[in-house]
Parts: structure tokens; C-alpha cells; sequence
């Protein structure tokens, strides 16, 4: 027979166990959301001025995150050294004017210490999308940047770039509105291998998330699992292999953020786009 003590302990148990798995769902899911969405500033108004408000990451400031940082045990680094440059502090108040023609064809090429890596966009399905791309990589913005996200696991395969400042909470000063988030190759919540996509700061509950993206922007470099609330804008042509090499050397997660740098030095030299 059971005696009251013993019960109070196993009810103790069971209530410690089931307060782990929330607590481990939770993380994964905070994990799963804080890899894509990026940390940049969400615009209110108040009193007709505006007020940029820091969120998306779980973890303190930047200097915490790093003081939190496990030390990885690190793959080879398959990729070059970074042409001498520094990463661009430009910013801007509004969004730039539309420059380029919806009906035309337009790609881009990154330049990267791993490899090139080409890019069909598509004006005609995210003109904004692909206008603010464009006008940035005109001014350098991209240029000397680290990609500082990859993931490799949890059904998400994506490499995460566009941040000057490398840490995930750069923004360009400006959002740009969410685009083409019904295209027919988001089947079935997947982003497919090839796709390029804005990330963005939309949580997933709140409208007033949404039109939140900025410069950061990911590459799939294999089919991922993903609601589709973050704009389709390109499709990789080349570089795949520059890809899966850099998913090869693996990345040095932080457990108190959920975020995972490449291991890889993966740096855009140069970004360019043309008109073709």
C-alpha cells in the first residue's frame, strides 16, 4: 500500500516532469521562431513620432549573448579569408523609392568568402522586396557582412545574411512590406531547397508584426518546414554546393538564445544586382 508520503512524492515527480516538457517545448519553439525572424527594430507611432522598439531575441544585449555562448567544439573552416572592408552603418528613414520595373528580370550575385552564390529575383511577385534588395546591395549595405545564422536541423535548413552588424539585430532603418506569401511553392508549410526569403519580426499572433522585414534575408539550402509569412523574393541558380559546404562545417549554437552562427567564415565580399 501506498503511504501518503510516498504519493506526495511521486505527485511532486510528476508535476517536476511535466514542467520539464513545457519548459523543453517552449525553448524549441522559441528556437524554431528566433531562427528565422529577425531581430530588427519594430517601428511604432506614438504622439506622430516614431519609436523603434527592440525585440525578437531571447537573451540580454549583445554582450551578454556572447558571454551565454558555449565554446563550440569547431569543424574545419572551409571558406577564405574576408576582402578587407569594414560592414556598412548606413541607415535610412523611409523605405526607398520603387526603381525597379515589375516586368522586367533582375539577379544577384553574392560574392563570398565560401563561394559565389546567384540569385533569380522576382520584381514581379515582391517589387518591394526585391527594389529594397536591390537598392541596398547598390549601396554596399551587404557588402562585408557576416552571415550569422545557420541551422541545420529541426526541419530547418537555412543560412541567415543581410545583418552589417553580424548579430542579427541589424536593420536598415526602414521596413518593407510582407509580399507573395501565396505562391504555389510554399506547399504544404515548406519552404523548398533554392528558395531566397525576407526574414522578419512577425510572431506569429500579432497583425502588427507583419511588414516587418528589413535587410536580413535567407537562403535555403534544403527543403525546410516553415508557415508562409516570410516573402518569397528569389530563387538560387548557383552556389548550392557553396551551401551545403558551409552546412557541412556546422554551427556553434547558444542554448540561452537559440541562435547559431556558421562555423564557416562566411562573409559577403561583394553583393550585386542587375537588370538582365
Amino acid at each position: 500500500m501506498v503511504s501518503k508520503d510516498q504519493r506526495r512524492r511521486q505527485l511532486a515527480r510528476e508535476k517536476y516532469e511535466r514542467q520539464q516538457q513545457r519548459r523543453s517545448a517552449a525553448q524549441q519553439k522559441t528556437r524554431r521562431r528566433n531562427v528565422i525572424i529577425a531581430s530588427v527594430a519594430a517601428v511604432a507611432l506614438a504622439a506622430g513620432a516614431a519609436v523603434y522598439v527592440s525585440a525578437g531575441l531571447a537573451g540580454g544585449s549583445d554582450q551578454e549573448d556572447r558571454a551565454a555562448a558555449p565554446t563550440p567544439s569547431r569543424a574545419p573552416d572551409p571558406c577564405e579569408r574576408p576582402a578587407k572592408g569594414s560592414p556598412s552603418k548606413k541607415t535610412w528613414p523611409k523605405e526607398p523609392a520603387m526603381a525597379v520595373d515589375a516586368s522586367a528580370s533582375y539577379t544577384a550575385k553574392l560574392t563570398t568568402t565560401c563561394g559565389t552564390i546567384g540569385i533569380k529575383l522576382d520584381a514581379g511577385k515582391a517589387p518591394h522586396t526585391v527594389n529594397s534588395f536591390a537598392f541596398l546591395a547598390g549601396q554596399g549595405y551587404f557588402d562585408h557582412s557576416r552571415c550569422h545564422r545557420l541551422v541545420t536541423d529541426q526541419g530547418l535548413y537555412v543560412l541567415q545574411c543581410g545583418d552589417p552588424k553580424g548579430t542579427g539585430r541589424g536593420t536598415p532603418g526602414y521596413t518593407i512590406p510582407d509580399e507573395n506569401l501565396k505562391d504555389p511553392r510554399l506547399k504544404g508549410g515548406v519552404y523548398p531547397a533554392g528558395t531566397v526569403a525576407m526574414a522578419n519580426r512577425y510572431d506569429g499572433t500579432h497583425e502588427k508584426t507583419r511588414d516587418s522585414g528589413g535587410s536580413q534575408f535567407f537562403l535555403v539550402y534544403r527543403d525546410s518546414k516553415l508557415p508562409p509569412n516570410y516573402t518569397p523574393f528569389g530563387t538560387i541558380t548557383g552556389g548550392m554546393d557553396v551551401l551545403q559546404k558551409i552546412a557541412k562545417a556546422g554551427a556553434a549554437t547558444d542554448p540561452q538564445t537559440g541562435n547559431s552562427a556558421p562555423n564557416a567564415t562566411v562573409v559577403i565580399d561583394k553583393a550585386s544586382v542587375r537588370k538582365s
